[in-house]
This record gives C-alpha cells, sequence and structure tokens, in this order.
C-alpha cells in the first residue's frame, strides 16, 4: 500500500492595492515566504502513526501542481490552511474523481467537517493521534468511516505519542524545519485559530521528547534554522529554563511565539540567548490598552500593556530580537491607530514587526461574535482569510479607513530606512549591555 500526504501553505494576498505594495515592501513578504516554506509537522506526525509495512510519500502541493497527470497512491491524505482550503478541495474532487480515497485533516477541516466531508471520503478532526491509526485498520479493511475524531487531550503521552518523520525531508529544499513542544495556550485570545481550537487545554511535551525531536532533524538537514510550532513556548517558565539548558549544547538557531511575560524572568532570557534563540515573536496586538480590552477572557494582554517598552528592550538587550505583532481593526480602534502604532514601533525599537487585519476564522468565537452582529461581509470567505483582507465592518472606523489605513502604515515601516534605523537601535542595545 502507498500512502501520498500532502501539504498545502502560503498565503496569497487577494487586494489587488495590497498585493502591488508588498512587491515593493520586502518586510511585508519575507514572513510570508517563511511560513511557505516550512514542511507540514502535522503530516510528519500522521507518516509517523503510519503502520511501518506501508510506503509513504510526502509532496507539496506545488510538486503536485506542476505534474500533468496526478501521482497514484492508494490514499491521498491532504492538510491545508483555510486561506488554500479551496485549492486542497479541487485537489481532493480531482483524486476521487480518479478513484483514489481522499483525508482531509488541519485546522480548518477540524472546524468545519460537514463542509471538508463534501470532499473527501473521510475527515479527520482535532490531532491525527488517536484516529489516524483507526482510519488505517479500517481502510485496510474496506471499512473507512467518513469521519474519526483524534484525541484532544493526551497527545505528547504514552501510547499516543509519535515521532515526526522528519527523514521524509530528506533531500528537500527547505531552509528551515518546525519541531513543536506544546500545544493550545491559555490566554484564549477571541481571534486566535491556532492549536488552541483543537485541543481541550493546554499541553507541554517532556524536554526529552524535543530534544530527540530536534537531534532527529537535525541528522536529516545541515545546520537548519528551527521554527517552534507552538502558540505560547514560554508559559511555564520552569520548563522553559529546563528545555533551555538541555538545548543549550546541541548550538541551535532558532525562533519561536510566547507572550511579553517572557520579559519578567531574568534567568530564562539569559539562557534563551545563550541557546541560540535569534527572535521571539509576540502578539502586542495594540499600542495601546484600550485596543487591548477583551481580547482575552481576562483582559491578560490588556494589562500587560504598560509593560510593552521596557520588556522589549530587556529582550533585545540580550540579543535576542523581537517580532512584535500587530492587529488592526479591533473594535476599540479609531483611525488614530496607525500613526499610534508607527510611533510605537520606532519608540520601543522592536527591530521587526507583523501588521495584519483582524481576521474572523471559522470556527473562532470572534466569528461567531461577529456573524451575530452581522457584521461580516459574507458567511464563506475563506480564500481572504490571509491576515491581510478585510473580511467585516469595523466598529469605528470604515472600511477603506481600515485599508487605506493599513497601506499608509505598510509604507511608514517596511522600508529600508526605518528598518535600518531600527537596526541601529538593536545593535546600540546589545552593544550598552556586552560593555
Amino acid at each position: 500500500m502507498r500512502i501520498g500526504l500532502i501539504a498545502m501553505s502560503g498565503v496569497r494576498v487577494r487586494t489587488r492595492e495590497l498585493a502591488e505594495l508588498g512587491v515593493t515592501l520586502p518586510g511585508f513578504v519575507n514572513r510570508g515566504k517563511v511560513i511557505a516554506s516550512l514542511p507540514s509537522l502535522g503530516l510528519l506526525t500522521v507518516a509517523a502513526l503510519t503502520p511501518p509495512d506501508i510506503e509513504v510519500a510526502y509532496r507539496e502541493m506545488e510538486e503536485i501542481k506542476s505534474e500533468d497527470s496526478l501521482e497514484r497512491f492508494d490514499l491521498v491524505g491532504i492538510s491545508s490552511f483555510t486561506a488554500q482550503i479551496d485549492e486542497a478541495y479541487r485537489l481532493a474532487d480531482r483524486y476521487r474523481a480518479a478513484g483514489v480515497p481522499v483525508v482531509l485533516g488541519g485546522l480548518h477541516v477540524s472546524l468545519l467537517p460537514d463542509e471538508a466531508g463534501q470532499h473527501a471520503d473521510s475527515v479527520v478532526l482535532h490531532g491525527a493521534e488517536g484516529a489516524w491509526p483507526r482510519l488505517i485498520e479500517d481502510f485496510r479493511r474496506g471499512q473507512l468511516k467518513p469521519r474519526y475524531e483524534g484525541l484532544r487531550a493526551g497527545v505528547f503521552q504514552p501510547p499516543n505519542y509519535a515521532f515526526p518523520r522528519f527523514d521524509l525531508l530528506r533531500g528537500r529544499p527547505y531552509n528551515r524545519l518546525t519541531v513543536q513542544t506544546s500545544r493550545g495556550c491559555p490566554l484564549n485570545c477571541e481571534f486566535c485559530a491556532a492549536s488552541i481550537r483543537i485541543t481541550s487545554s493546554f499541553q507541554q511535551k517532556p524536554v526529552d521528547k524535543v530534544v530527540a525531536e530536534l537531534k532527529s532533524a537535525m541528522a536529516v538537514m545541515e545546520h537548519p534554522f528551527f521554527e517552534l510550532a507552538d502558540d505560547n513556548t514560554f508559559i511555564n517558565k520552569k520548563w522553559g529554563k529546563e528545555f533551555l539548558r538541555a538545548i543549550i549544547p546541541l548550538r541551535l538557531s532558532w525562533f519561536t511565539e510566547t507572550d511579553i511575560s517572557v520579559a519578567d524572568d531574568d534567568e530564562l532570557l539569559g539562557l534563551l540567548a545563550e541557546s541560540g534563540c535569534r527572535q521571539i515573536l509576540i502578539g502586542l496586538e495594540s499600542p495601546s490598552e484600550d485596543g487591548l480590552a477583551h481580547l482575552d477572557p481576562h483582559d491578560w494582554k490588556r494589562r500587560r500593556c504598560g509593560d510593552y517598552l521596557k520588556a522589549i528592550e530587556k529582550i533585545q538587550a540580550r540579543g535576542v530580537t523581537v517580532n512584535g505583532c500587530f492587529i488592526l481593526g479591533l473594535d476599540n480602534q479609531m483611525p488614530e491607530v496607525f500613526p499610534q502604532v508607527r510611533d510605537f514601533v520606532r519608540e520601543s525599537g522592536v527591530l521587526e514587526t507583523q501588521i495584519t487585519v483582524l481576521t474572523p476564522f471559522p470556527g473562532t468565537p470572534l466569528y461567531r461574535r461577529l456573524s451575530e452582529e452581522g457584521r461580516l461581509f459574507k458567511p464563506r470567505y475563506w480564500d481572504r482569510c490571509t491576515l491581510f483582507d478585510v473580511n467585516f465592518r469595523p466598529k469605528l472606523m470604515t472600511v477603506d479607513e481600515l485599508e487605506s489605513g493599513m497601506r499608509w502604515l505598510f509604507g511608514e515601516i517596511y522600508n529600508e530606512r526605518e528598518y535600518a534605523r531600527r537596526q541601529r537601535h538593536y545593535m546600540e542595545l546589545v552593544k550598552a549591555r556586552l560593555e
């Protein structure tokens, strides 16, 4: 038996003006290119859950598209982000028309299984752990069920844990690899469409398992740059310090996402730099407390807003750069937010920044709320879930004000002059600490 696992990644901006602007602003497109070049850790986990007597082939969508005829498999598994789910459905339909059974999985499919089921012989909800082995057994018996529910908890504990098949990436042109240390996030932000939506609670992988995965990935690619596929890596500071001490001998270069509280622990910051962390991405969301109101159930981000400037300086002075993320179109934001973000970026000296528009992804609390308030343009707009295309009516500004303000802000932040200024500031911080 031969199974094909097909990954779909990358994001295309639909709004013409932003797409055209992005061509001349490298800072705008660089992060998108990085994401597009990352392998699918989810499918590598699916491969690990597949019995060893079955041949598994890992493919990227671009490889399939470049062929005149479909590569033959006995069974195909496809995973996709929301922005490219329609393309995934078209590929699934092609395989099914050719007589090849198709399984769809991933975040979007987990949140909209009825929709996905129209294009698949079977869909997998939540994690592949607890679902894929049963699916394969049923498929071998010719009794494939239309739906399988994977585990929402205990995925890193035996016997559920699966060691990703990094060997399937050998010889492939990736410049970065992903390893996951946790699933979920206790902050539970209204807009978040990450792994929190397929877990029942925050789950932390034991340090020894993470280290083993890193070593396995390093055997596949020479000097890889690692991205941790986490929603919030350093929620647990005790675990974080144990993890950092364990990877210092590996001499890695790596990146992850976490929250501003990482700056609360000086010991953690020291270990962060020593372990080879090059950058952390932090969801700042808004430069003002008002903009952060009600983003999470406990208003945690709003209460931490006053710490932003000091925290960014502490982190960057250690030699770890910060990629500060901001969301435009939040309910408490007016058009004044655009110069406020620009001024904050300048004042904070954050080396890199990611500007996105509020996006009501399907299945999120934000989607449900905006739908109930009648503020969605239409119920289905998946190809515009790019984080840069406006899909709803903002509360305190017009759609045109949001789109034009975002374009203006891109021009103010994503240019060589401003980046060079932020880079000088960063180097001065690091130098001052070393003197």
